[in-house]
């Protein structure tokens, strides 16, 4: 994953997602989304030949039902200005990112024709690099897309494939995501008699239990489930205390306990991770908890804090409006005529002052950090956009793909799906930033790169072997598991146990 996200599952957009757009709009996408994925994840199993014809161009791009209606927006808008040289085809993948990806694979293997643009979850990079299934971006693409977009989700795009001298640009990132602490200064004011962020997990736990001990909520609301939700948490926890699944240079050279302090970060993560899943007054549904569920309880009101996606700054403002957020109803009732008028949205003028009041009762944060002294790296989501090497129209393919990742583009899927740009000059622009206000410090955890997860043409089997062994987060002991998880990352390496 991605993994961000939307609403339910997220590393796309992660691993990544679409988040939610203004009024009663967002609750209609988000069931049309889910039928889609449902649709199309039922007709996966059919994919098993493909056509092999094409029609001249016609560019099909291939994108996560997440999102997919920002991008066939922005499909017709870059077929109108092609100047009839292309019609852009937006076709609609599962939900689900194992899906997604499977579906994508059957399609690459099946010689498909008429595939041309995929969107592509930022750890599917090396996998199909490796297979041979993505066309490397041109020198002078790639070397725009270096200079003009972030350093984290550009290093998510890059590779080494057997036929390469040096590490190259497979994609063009189309938007990224990474995850924030999400809190509630007011009930942490009313609580705690101030209502400053935690900076690190420990003060976190001890935010947490002060607040229960005064009558509050106590759960911590993060994704702990057996999915590519516990990777990300997992990642973000090792790389912030400094250290790595697999060595960057090396992918073959397992990290989690080759030196004592490789291995006493691995064991601080989950240290970290046992805490929170053993704390008084948890999620009692921890081990089934995803994106979804954590920004349900924010928003019920059962917990004061949250690990999460930037999409549950749109889905609290609109169901604030709406009067599904309990916290959230008064503050936003002046708005909700505003903030429901689905023909008319809000401009990103008559979204401060919104933002501004959105803030004194539902903020945002740094991550937090695993010591005071290191700093946090969350993990970094989204969707890379690639041309397809059974594209019988590879340079149409990338004209195409470079409007669909353009700035305009990347503007509109920020605030209209709330998916952070890639592109460095959006976080600069004023209009954004009235309407984004979650901006600089997304930013500035992808200019430090990020928790990059493990780069691997192995990495689907890395992510599944590890969320099997650490599932259910409740039930082991951080001293034996270093060494497990170990063990099944260099099995995952080694190709044993997995099925394909």
């Amino acid at each position: 994953m991605s993994k961000g996200y939307s609403v339910p599952e997220g590393h796309s957009g992660p691993e990544g997602h679409s988040g939610a757009s203004p009024g009663r709009r967002r609750r209609r996408l988000v069931t049309r989304f889910a039928a889609a994925g449902v649709a199309a994840a039922a007709a996966a199993p059919l994919l098993v030949g493909c056509s092999s014809g094409y029609d001249a161009g016609v560019i099909n791009v291939y994108a996560a039902a997440d999102g997919f209606d920002f991008v066939k927006q922005q499909a017709q808008t870059c077929t109108d200005e092609s100047g009839g040289r292309y019609r852009i085809q937006a076709n609609v993948l599962p939900k689900s990112a194992d899906d997604q990806r499977l579906q994508l694979a059957r399609r690459l293997a099946g010689n498909d024709h008429t595939m041309d643009l995929m969107a592509m979850d930022v750890v599917w990079t090396a996998e199909f690099a490796n297979a041979g299934w993505m066309v490397p971006v041109p020198d002078d693409l790639a070397a725009e897309v270096e200079k003009d977009n972030l350093e984290g989700p550009v290093e998510t795009a890059m590779w080494k494939g057997p036929n390469d001298s040096e590490k190259r640009l497979y994609a063009v990132p189309m938007w990224t995501n990474t995850q924030l602490l999400w809190y509630r200064p007011d009930l942490m004011k009313d609580k705690l008699g101030s209502s400053k962020a935690p900076k690190t997990w420990d003060e976190l736990l001890a935010d947490t239990q002060a607040i229960r001990e005064a009558g509050g909520p106590s759960q911590i609301m993060v994704q702990a489930k057996q999915y590519e939700g516990l990777m990300v948490w997992f990642n973000s926890l090792l790389t912030s205390a400094g250290g790595t699944v697999l060595d960057p240079d090396d992918p073959s050279k397992v990290t989690l306990n080759d030196t004592p302090e490789h291995r006493a970060a691995t064991l601080k993560a989950l240290q970290v991770m046992r805490a929170v899943a053993t704390a008084p007054g948890r999620d009692p549904s921890i081990t089934q908890s995803d994106e979804g569920t954590a920004r349900l309880g924010m928003e019920t009101g059962v917990a004061a804090f949250e690990l999460n996606w930037p999409f549950v700054w749109a889905s609290a403002r609109t169901n604030g409006a709406t009067g599904d957020v309990a916290f959230l109803k008064d503050p936003l009732a002046p708005y909700a005529e505003l903030l429901t008028n689905e023909d008319n949205p809000p401009t990103d003028a008559q979204l401060a002052p919104i933002n501004k009041t959105m803030q004194k009762y539902f903020n945002f944060a740094p991550y937090p950090g695993v010591y005071p002294d290191k700093p946090a790296r969350s993990a970094i989501g989204g969707l890379n956009l690639a041309v397809a090497s059974t594209s019988r129209q590879q340079e149409l393919a990338f004209e195409a793909g470079k409007c669909l990742t353009s700035e305009e583009a990347q503007t509109m899927y920020a605030v209209s799906g709330g998916t952070p740009p890639t592109i460095a000059s959006i976080y600069n622009d004023k209009a954004f930033k009235l309407a984004y206000p979650m901006g600089d410090e997304i930013r500035k955890a992808l200019d430090d790169a990020g928790a990059t997860r493990p780069a691997s043409p192995q990495y689907q089997a890395i992510s599944t072997l590890v969320t099997a062994t650490l599932a259910p987060v409740d039930s082991w002991d951080p001293e034996t598991m270093v060494d497990k998880l170990a063990e099944q990352v260099q099995r995952a390496i080694d190709g044993e146990g997995i099925i394909p």
